[in-house]
């Protein structure tokens, strides 16, 4: 058997057993260890996967593996599915981990979830350049059964479909309680799926990572408070989302008679002139890409939109509520009430 094809074996029988697990609820981080003791500790095919253990959560285990440079040495030359479990901070330290993989592999970053100054314990730089990186797919997930389904797809991408580049998972330990139906995981790992069923709105509110919490209780409270339905999509990568429509943006440019290709975005967002409102616990940058390939008004909040750190629902709501007056969708003194009724004022 051919080094990829012991790969791609390897990385079948890790998703087969995978698949066959019943997954418990829980956050991104509980999933992600959860999914790091299955392959270490499973059958003989799935131990052939790697699982680096060179984090600093409390919960962390001992590992045979603390770093990856151990792979470039190894008399197998088949490459190995890699699930990389890190706490970096800045891109120096992620860089680094990267390098040691030649930029191969799932990278689960738990660094939200120990203290830092920076908003998702993050230096500003590190999602400028995970964004910025063509060969990473960063993912933001809110729920457990997200980090699954994206853990899933990148070891099918990766080892079984041979896609090049590193797939990044930023994991909070919050339960958000969430649960995924086969095509919301697939919508999940292209970027984006509505939660609960899809229906008229009158503004589109998206959220990411912890970041979603504050975007569901803003539509609990626009729904409440304003009488304002709103629809409401978790969003685990806005860069993907971005990329995606930016290559089929360029598609459509560069083949003026074939048939138009449509972006996941657009296919999710269809025609609707209903406000978008993108929230992120990262720095604003990271949404505002998608602002170019919505059709409707954006607005891109992020950590240092309105204060240090992403904004809460209370803000989600007002901001909502200004886009619609600003469509000329609710009258503008509503605005100036929320302000006053939520104390932003």
């Amino acid at each position: 058997m051919s080094a990829s094809a012991r790969s791609t074996e390897t990385a079948r029988a890790c998703i087969e057993a995978l698949l066959a697990d019943t997954p418990a609820a829980g956050s991104p981080l509980s999933s992600v260890l959860a999914i790091a003791d299955r392959l270490e500790h499973g059958s003989t095919a799935t131990r052939q996967a790697w699982v680096i253990r060179n984090h600093r959560h409390p919960t962390a285990k001992p590992s045979a593996h603390i770093s990856a440079w151990s792979m470039r040495f190894s008399r197998q030359r088949a490459e190995s599915p890699l699930l990389y479990l890190l706490s970096a901070e800045h891109c120096t330290g992620l860089r680094a981990a990267t390098g040691e993989t030649r930029q191969r592999g799932i990278f689960c970053n738990d660094i939200e979830t120990l203290p830092s100054r920076w908003p998702k314990g993050a230096q500003p730089s590190l999602p400028l350049w995970l964004a910025g990186n063509p060969r990473c797919q960063p993912f933001d997930p809110a729920s457990g059964a997200e980090a699954r389904a994206i853990v899933l797809g990148a070891l099918q991408r990766l080892y079984v479909e041979g896609d090049s580049g590193f797939y990044y998972l930023a994991l909070h330990d919050r339960e958000q309680g969430l649960t995924l139906t086969p095509e919301q995981a697939r919508d999940a790992f292209s970027g984006m799926y509505c939660l609960g069923e899809r229906r008229p709105a009158q503004v589109r509110l998206l959220g990411a990572g912890r970041a979603l919490e504050e975007v569901m209780a803003a539509a609990r409270l626009l729904e409440q408070d304003w009488g304002v339905t709103a629809e409401v999509w978790s969003c685990p990568s806005y860069t993907r989302l971005a990329r995606d429509a930016g290559r089929a943006e360029r598609w459509n440019r560069l083949h003026p008679s074939t048939r138009k290709r449509r972006s996941h975005l657009a296919a999710c967002l269809g025609d609707s002139i209903a406000p978008v409102i993108a929230v992120t616990g990262y720095p604003q940058t990271v949404v505002a890409p998608l602002a170019g390939h919505v059709a409707a008004r954006f607005v891109g909040l992020g950590a240092g939109s309105l204060g240090p750190t992403a904004p809460d629902r209370h803000w989600i709501t007002a901001l909502a509520l200004g886009a619609l007056a600003d469509e000329q969708q609710v009258a503008a003194g509503v605005v100036g009430q929320a302000y006053e009724r939520y104390g932003l004022a």
